[in-house]
């Protein structure tokens, strides 16, 4: 295991009813901007909540934050904080409200052009305002950790930032909150949470007997309470589960001390830039042909992944290898998520194009071994097709 500083700073109010608790974080004399998507929350009750536990500070809203949050939504809050002298910013919703929030917060005070901000990956970040979200679909894992992924549909680019100073102070997990989400959106949020955990494990044995273990609980859960959770949204168990699975697959834990691969979020990113597709998807399109092309440095792992996650002991080394990605590959078809681009509509042609915007940015040899190459990015999309 390498040596590690583990800080997570997010504090978490998990449960029915916790909203309330809004009340308690926020300072009462704050100007907050209340960030939110499409409106979904003043139909589900959630919005309401919020108000209430606001109560009289003073409250700007900006809406309309998209799936894949578009910088050019996210500008005009920014100027909307700067104007009014916002104190705090409070998301309300998913991954894409949070992730915009972040940028927003990292934003207002920034001096340059904001967009800097992702082309150097947050390196230029400074400070930030407050952040306060309450989390409405589990997925990203973003209310627990200090990472955003912004998309420019004009440039038709999508760019991350990691920066300490965006990391939520404390965020809402109401598990009830989610009960009225369409099945697309949960089956995303399963297949999102299950890739980040795969990206984090399925690496090379580091001797992290800890991270490795509760790697494979999150995805037992993730296997078992996914398809329960589908099934019967409104199981308050079951969607609990899922809730916290998906916090604890990106709030840093299993990613101390340990190789992290993050090859199929940087190929799916492009996939999102360049066809729209949601961003749970393209990592099921990418993951099981990165894993087939990766199975000979993967393969310790993924025989640990084979016995330990999927219960496979029988047949040789790579018989098990070939049915633990066959068996990855299956469980996302099985919750409605299909694993082929021709599924998208979407053509090999895409290949070499991905590739080449990738290495243009610099990422021409990526992996935990920084072996995928151009070459390599292109076969693992002609593979996927």
């Amino acid at each position: 295991m390498d040596n590690f500083t583990y800080h997570n700073p997010t504090r978490l109010h998990f449960g029915k009813g916790q909203i309330a608790k809004i009340a308690t974080e926020i300072p009462a004399d704050a100007t907050v901007l209340l960030l939110a998507g499409g409106g979904s929350i003043k139909t589900n009750g959630v919005y309401d909540q919020v108000k209430t536990a606001l109560g009289e500070r003073t409250v700007h809203e900006h809406w309309g934050v998209e799936a894949n949050p578009d910088f050019d939504t996210l500008i005009p809050a920014v100027e909307l904080c700067r104007a009014e002298k916002i104190e705090w910013v409070l998301a309300v919703g998913g991954g894409s409200v949070l992730d915009g929030a972040k940028l927003i917060c990292a934003a207002v005070n920034y001096d340059g052009d904001p967009w800097q901000i992702l082309q150097d990956q947050g390196a230029s970040v400074t400070s930030a305002l407050p952040l306060g979200a309450v989390l409405t679909l589990p997925a990203t894992g973003s209310e627990a950790n200090g990472a955003s992924v912004i998309s420019r549909r004009a440039q038709q680019s999508k760019l991350h930032f990691i920066s300490p100073f965006v990391f939520p102070q404390f965020s809402v997990l109401d598990p009830e909150t989610t009960f009225t989400l369409p099945p697309r959106q949960v089956a995303n949020g399963i297949g999102d949470a299950f890739c980040h955990v795969l990206e984090q494990y399925l690496t090379f044995p580091a001797h992290a007997a800890v991270q490795d273990q509760f790697s494979e609980s999150i995805l037992r859960v993730l296997i078992t309470e996914g398809p329960k959770t589908l099934a019967e949204p409104t199981d308050y168990d079951a969607r609990a589960n899922l809730v916290w699975a998906a916090t604890c697959a990106l709030q840093g834990i299993i990613g101390v001390g340990v190789p992290q691969d993050w090859s199929s979020h940087m190929i799916g990113h492009e996939l999102t830039a360049l066809h729209g597709i949601d961003h749970a998807r393209t990592l099921a399109i990418v993951l099981p042909s990165l894993l087939e092309a990766q199975r000979k440095t993967k393969g310790a792992k993924l025989l640990q992944y084979a016995e330990q996650v999927w219960g496979i002991h029988e047949g040789d080394e790579e018989t098990r290898i070939t049915a633990a990605i066959t068996r990855t590959r299956e469980f996302y078809e099985s919750i409605g998520i299909p694993t082929r681009l021709q599924d998208y509509n979407v053509s090999a042609d895409v290949a070499p194009r991905v590739s080449a915007r990738l290495a243009s940015r610099g990422m021409d040899a990526i992996g935990e071994h920084g072996d995928l190459t151009p070459a390599r990015i292109e076969a693992i999309l002609r593979a996927a097709a």
